[in-house]
């Protein structure tokens, strides 16, 4: 049975089970989704501890099946390991996993597991959904699994008591497509924060083989969408002395990521995926951070970048300008030889705000909001009396 939260104080009546499902699961798993999570799920627990909040994971990719993470339950659904089958498989058994568990919302990640939203719905759950961007466009799938994500962008949008939009253009987009829903669609952005820990500068420079500001950095999984392939072109092609560090990894092996591997030099290091503390030494330490994605949602690495004070380069796709940073810090998606000429530019000329970025995207901020989007969407609806007839009044 759905237990109430009162609207109107902020306080919980009972403690309400809230799962959330469509990530591998958090800390020290690699992904944007995965690191949205991680910041925001431990903050709304803050915010509402009367409430249980427990991740349903995918099993391949946690260290124990059942965890505890800031106040979050971490549990592992048992899963393929497959590009093509996890994320439905996993999702599945998750919405199945949280109506047994007695929860009172699922909030699902993801449009590709948004296909799950109506199977939730008919098991009583409520569903919030979170868009982090349109996965049908990245250049990894075919046309049947382009087909099955717009097909769970739809049931997404048709099912979710509510959904949310990481970017102003995806929320935008998302309105003018769905206008009869347009009022459940809530815009709240990704967030930056300080990252965790203090690693050793010293240390990572030397297991890295790079020098303190004589490093660009690529932070990023090793698939097509990410652009890795312009960049190393475009660094190859240019006057850079500084060594080229791409920090990440494939989710699944691929012929892509093979011939990317195979590029690795002693100027072109693929270091791996790292711990966070190790991003936010390389993020305050490398000479420039180049992003030449043909897709994003609203790229975390990014906005991690930035809070660090690290000099940046984005490629213009619409999740990249929503940053809003100066038209510099921009380059033409796709064009290497503009890349090119970037890299050959004085990296001072790519300096950003942090400050100013850190105003507009805020985790503390963006976790009160999912909040009330999840009070919102636990509410109990309110029903409309019937009208009553009046002396006189004829009734059919």
């Amino acid at each position: 049975m759905l237990q109430r939260t009162n609207i109107s104080s902020g306080a919980p009546a009972g403690s309400p089970t809230i799962c959330v499902t469509g990530l591998r699961g958090f800390p020290h798993v690699m992904g944007g989704i995965e690191s949205h999570c991680e910041e925001l799920l431990p903050r709304i627990k803050a915010l509402w501890p009367g409430h249980r909040s427990v991740v349903l994971g995918r099993a391949p990719y946690l260290p124990e099946p059942v965890g505890e993470h800031r106040g979050v339950e971490i549990v592992g659904i048992p899963c393929p390991r497959s590009q093509h089958f996890e994320a439905i498989v996993s999702t599945f058994l998750a919405v199945l996993s949280a109506r047994k568990r007695g929860a009172g919302l699922i909030h699902i990640h993801a449009i590709g597991p948004g296909l799950l939203a109506p199977v939730a719905r008919l098991l009583g759950l409520k569903v919030v959904v979170t868009h982090h961007g349109t996965d049908y466009h990245r250049a990894k799938w075919g046309p049947l699994a382009r087909g099955a994500l717009r097909a769970g962008e739809w049931l997404a949008l048709s099912f979710a008591d509510r959904v949310i939009a990481v970017s102003p253009s995806l929320a935008a987009q998302l309105r003018q497509s769905f206008p009869e829903r347009a009022q459940r669609i809530a815009y709240i952005p990704n967030g930056t924060s300080d990252l965790p820990g203090d690693a050793d500068p010293a240390l990572i420079f030397e297991r890295l083989g790079i020098a303190d500001g004589d490093f660009l950095l690529a932070v990023a999984r090793l698939v097509p969408e990410k652009g890795l392939h312009d960049l190393i072109d475009a660094y190859e092609r240019s006057d850079r002395t500084a060594k080229l560090v791409i920090a990440g990894s494939a989710d699944h092996a691929s012929e892509y990521a093979r011939d990317l591997l195979a590029r690795a030099s002693d100027r072109v290091i693929f270091a791996g995926v790292q711990s966070r503390a190790t991003l936010k030494c390389l993020y305050e330490h490398c000479a420039l951070f180049v992003m030449p994605s043909y897709h994003e949602g609203l790229p975390i690495a990014a906005l991690e970048a930035a809070s660090c004070g690290a000099r940046i380069l984005l490629s213009d796709i619409p999740a990249n300008l929503d940053i809003a940073l100066d038209a510099v810090n921009y380059f033409p998606v796709g064009d290497v030889a503009e890349l090119t000429a970037r890299l050959n530019a004085d990296c001072t000329d790519f300096q950003v705000d942090r400050d100013t970025v850190r105003a507009r995207f805020s985790w503390d901020r963006a976790a009160a909001e999912t909040l009330e989007v999840y009070r919102t969407a636990l509410a109990p609806r309110r029903r409309v009396p019937r009208p009553t007839a009046t002396p006189g009044t004829a009734r059919g």
